[in-house]
């Protein structure tokens, strides 16, 4: 008989192969739309009509985001919808349009920050180029180099005594990293990839690409049950909500899950939480023509749970911790408060969580930020705002967030799958 430990560490495995199939975000959602479509989901175009049946599974993808949702058997206007969300992208490095950057005897990629990140952290780590190319014609491909061609190679302490005192980076000299010798002969980053992808690079008219980080996700921990990775901020909770939404039993309620792109750069994208993605499905699936208040009365019904990775407590910094808030890793899903709105949690959404986790047997951890410090956000905020829909932000408590790679418990992805579950099942 499997101990819970054991099912937890398989479900830790399973995220971790998650991770290592997502280098960017349209690979994560590439990964996402293979494993709905094993699941039975068929994928819609927003540029067809859609007639969904209840009971029907299906998803959609824009860009660098997907939404995926089971259809109830009831109106939506009358029952409501049952909503999670997470986010696709992590700090990283965007390759910039014209990237052959060639000095020193060096060929060089050309890149500049996206998001937040512990820069630092990305340092004489083996590192990659992944994402997607537009195609003559209006195709696209998903592409990564093989191996792990590219490096941010640190100075040696003898050449910089003062990195003792606090390592500075300018982002625009120093973060630039290192592919190969100049030979003056090679061919370029898009002939490269080109090739990698099987398509001519005439045919490559533009590019979406990241850098990524080589090593694959590991256990990690005295018992094995850490898991260290890339990209855990946000990927996890889009693993977690998709095996949430793939176990919850089919009811009344049409059960929705979105996962976007652009969070880490504030949402303002056509595919990010500003954007109309999520409202554009939300009334399709809400609206009828004989009630013009359909999709407001739907929005007024649903609740969305926004899931982003939340800070444990760390172990040698725990004075940048609320002390009544201290999440731990493998004590269950984080409800995530903040006065100011930062999160979206209030007193009834933050009560109805807590009661879907009772229900389902499942722990409640809380965090709060410290008065004197200032809070991230997330989805939560920007999606309540302009749907106007009940929402509440939790997430799984982790270490080292916006690192190159972070740490968090493979004990909590069932604990936060419950909880999911039992939201869509709500």
């Amino acid at each position: 008989m499997p101990t819970a430990d054991t099912d937890a560490l398989a479900l830790g495995d399973d995220l971790r192969a998650f991770v290592d199939a997502s280098p960017s975000p349209s690979h994560a959602v590439a990964e996402l739309a293979r494993r709905l479509r094993a699941a039975g989901f068929t994928e819609l175009a927003e540029t067809d009509s859609w007639a969904p049946a209840p009971g029907g599974q299906h998803f959609v993808v824009r860009h660098g985001s997907l939404i995926a949702f089971r259809v109830g058997t009831g109106s939506p206007a009358e029952t409501g919808m049952r909503l999670v969300g997470a986010h696709t992208d992590s700090p990283t490095f965007k390759v910039r349009p014209n990237n052959d950057v060639r000095q020193a005897g060096y060929r060089l990629v050309g890149v500049e920050p996206y998001g937040g990140g512990l820069w630092h952290t990305w340092l004489d780590r083996e590192l990659t180029v992944a994402g997607r190319l537009a195609l003559r014609g209006g195709g696209t491909a998903l592409v990564r180099l093989p191996g792990a061609p590219l490096r941010l190679p640190s100075l040696a302490i003898h050449l910089d005594r003062a990195v003792r005192e606090g390592l500075t980076l300018d982002p625009q000299q120093h973060l630039v990293p290192v592919w190969d010798r100049d030979l003056g002969s090679e061919p370029g980053l898009v002939e490269a990839l080109a090739a990698e992808a099987g398509v001519a690079a005439g045919d490559v008219v533009g590019h979406d690409l990241v850098l990524a980080d080589t090593q694959p996700a590991a256990r990690a921990g005295a018992d094995g049950t850490w898991i260290a990775a890339p990209r855990l901020d946000n990927q996890a909770c889009c693993h977690s909500g998709l095996l949430a939404l793939l176990a919850a039993p089919a009811g009344e309620r049409t059960q929705l899950l979105v996962c976007n792109d652009h969070e880490e750069v504030g949402s303002g994208s056509m595919s990010g939480a500003r954007g109309s993605f999520l409202e554009d499905v939300v009334q399709r699936l809400a609206a009828d023509p004989a009630d013009p208040q359909a999709v407001h009365r739907a929005l007024a019904r649903s609740v969305l749970v926004s899931a982003d990775m939340a800070h444990a407590v760390h172990p040698t910094r725990s004075e940048r911790h609320e002390p009544a808030h201290r999440p731990q890793l493998g004590g269950g899903p984080v409800l995530k408060v903040n006065a100011n709105q930062a999160y979206a949690t209030d007193a009834t959404t933050g009560g109805w969580f807590t009661e879907r986790c009772d229900e389902a047997g499942v722990p409640v951890q809380t965090f709060v930020t410290r008065a004197d410090l200032p809070c991230g956000s997330t989805i939560g905020p920007l999606t309540a705002t302009r749907l106007g829909v009940p929402t509440v932000d939790v997430g799984a408590p982790m270490l080292a967030m916006h690192s190159c790679r972070e740490l968090a418990s493979a004990l909590d992805v069932p604990l936060v799958v419950g909880a999911l579950t039992a939201c869509f099942a709500d």
